[in-house]
């Protein structure tokens, strides 16, 4: 938990996090990393920047990315309408314009707009780890090990069980 003292700096009245970018990818988990964000924002008067990293499927072979290619701008569209839905009920949150990553890795994205936003927070959901992640990382931990700012890491807590 933050203590007072530390979520704002007296010399300048600036807010420790007053830039907060939270990157989300869209799954059932999207939403609670959001409110994760909001939280923080609303006890730090911060605001949120809502971000999604869009990148074309592996499984797409390159030979059939043609110009023009309209599937960027499909699923960029996609993910615009994705963000909308998550941020509302949340009037005060920022929407950021996803962004394409070739390769594909989000990751990369997430730094960039953390970069442009001169973002004082990530916020970032975690997920399972398995597979190529154990290989190449996930895209949380690769953004945990680069970044040059604080980053937080949502976790799901399992249900308590009740006695």
């Amino acid at each position: 938990m933050l203590h007072e003292s530390a979520m704002s700096n007296p010399a300048t009245s600036k807010s420790m996090f007053s830039v907060i970018l939270t990157a989300v990818d869209g799954s059932e988990r999207s939403a609670g990393v959001l409110r994760a964000a909001a939280e923080i924002a609303r006890r730090c008067d911060g605001r949120v920047h809502l971000y999604r990293s869009v990148s074309i499927p592996q499984e797409f072979p390159a030979a059939a990315r043609m110009p023009p290619d309209k599937l960027p701008a499909i699923l960029v569209d996609e993910a615009r309408r994705e963000l909308q839905a998550i941020a509302a009920g949340h009037p005060d949150i920022v929407i950021e314009e996803p962004a394409m990553t070739d390769p594909p890795q989000a990751w990369r994205g997430i730094l960039e707009a953390g970069d442009r936003l001169n973002a004082d927070l990530i916020v970032i959901g975690s997920h399972g780890y398995g597979g190529w992640d154990r290989v190449l990382g996930t895209t949380a931990a690769n953004v945990v090990n680069r970044a040059d700012r604080s980053v937080l890491v949502v976790h799901d807590r399992p249900p308590t069980p009740r006695l």
